[in-house]
């Protein structure tokens, strides 16, 4: 989907609105003040609030595409792209800190099907795509074997997760890509076979 510049301004807004109050904080009415326009013009771009984090989790959406697809033209180890990758996402989130309030929020998606069920297939999706390099990276035999595919994912996926989530909490006080560094290397260390 195509967004209008104004639409992207008001997915944008939403992001910060939601980081810095929570999802509660996210109202048309928040929102067209923070924009410095009225409330029927955020209903002519988006039909409703849930339309509005539909469009931010179709951005994600676009994103876990992405990787998905580097990935697989990606050349290089399992390991390489697994770094890659997690290198790519670190810096995602240090230039746009509060991508971290909306992404790693999945409970505040909970109660509207429609957006429960676009974070599900976002996760599901870079869930495989890990799972992918894995068993690719046991075939060429540069990942160990003794773990099945899924809960080596879950590791990596989990470990990232709870890092950049901690830098979020922690009113990103630490350096998260020397953090990010650390981890990547640690997760190397649990890789190789």
């Amino acid at each position: 989907m195509e967004l209008s510049n104004r639409q992207t301004e008001i997915i944008e807004k939403s992001i910060e609105i939601i980081a810095n109050k929570g999802i509660q904080g996210l109202t048309i009415k928040n929102l067209s003040k923070e924009i410095g326009i009225s409330e029927p013009a955020i209903y002519r771009h988006f039909a409703s609030k849930v339309d509005i984090l539909l469009a931010i989790l179709d951005s994600f959406n676009q994103m876990s595409e992405m990787f998905s697809d580097i990935m697989e033209t990606f050349e290089g180890s399992a390991i390489e792209k697994i770094r890659f990758m997690f290198s790519k996402m670190i810096d995602v989130f240090s230039e746009t800190p509060s991508l971290v309030s909306v992404i790693f929020s999945e409970e505040i998606f909970k109660n509207e099907t429609v957006l429960k069920n676009q974070v599900i297939e976002i996760q599901n999706r870079n869930q495989k795509t890990v799972e992918m390099i894995i068993d690719k990276g046991k075939k060429e035999k540069n990942v160990r074997t003794d773990v099945d595919n899924g809960s080596l994912a879950l590791i990596i996926m989990g470990s990232l997760r709870l890092l950049v989530k901690n830098w979020n909490l922690n009113a990103y006080g630490f350096c998260l890509q020397k953090e990010g560094k650390k981890l990547i290397h640690s997760i190397d260390l649990i890789l190789k076979p």
